[in-house]
């Protein structure tokens, strides 16, 4: 068995976005040779989340209307966490339900999706570099 890691470095510009990041998990599988297996992709950061989905703004719009009524980002002081000195309170909340990881079976060196599935990079406290773990591992 084969096993391959790489880091993808995103330096979101706005405090909330999201990413379409299955080009980039397609490279990784390219460089990695494997024709059998499952690649992992996860949020190093616990302010951010990976997850599947369509590719679809007014899916997206629908995301950001929604995780905001579910934790919205004001009034900051609504969170016992920002009394540490931060302002993310809502952002850890919104990574926790969108998800840490995905994993992906990878079949005949292709990451084996249904139909308008897409992998993404959730972004909720941006304007800083924060990474995502890519592991396949197979033969």
């Amino acid at each position: 068995m084969k096993s391959f890691r790489k880091e993808l470095w995103f330096e979101v510009p706005t405090r909330r976005a999201f990413v379409n990041i299955t080009d980039e998990v397609d490279i990784c599988l390219e460089e990695s040779e494997i024709k059998e297996g499952l690649a992992l992709v996860n949020a190093m950061h616990i302010t951010a989340s990976v997850f599947i989905n369509d590719n679809e703004s007014g899916l997206h719009a629908d995301y950001e209307k929604w995780l905001e009524a579910l934790a919205p980002h004001a009034p900051i002081t609504q969170y016992k966490h920002n009394l540490t000195g931060e302002d993310n309170g809502d952002a850890h909340l919104k990574r926790q339900v969108m998800g840490r990881e995905v994993v992906v079976a990878i079949t005949n060196g292709r990451l084996d999706f249904g139909p308008w599935e897409q992998i993404f990079y959730g972004e909720f406290d941006g304007g800083r570099k924060k990474r995502v773990l890519v592991k396949i591992i197979g033969e």
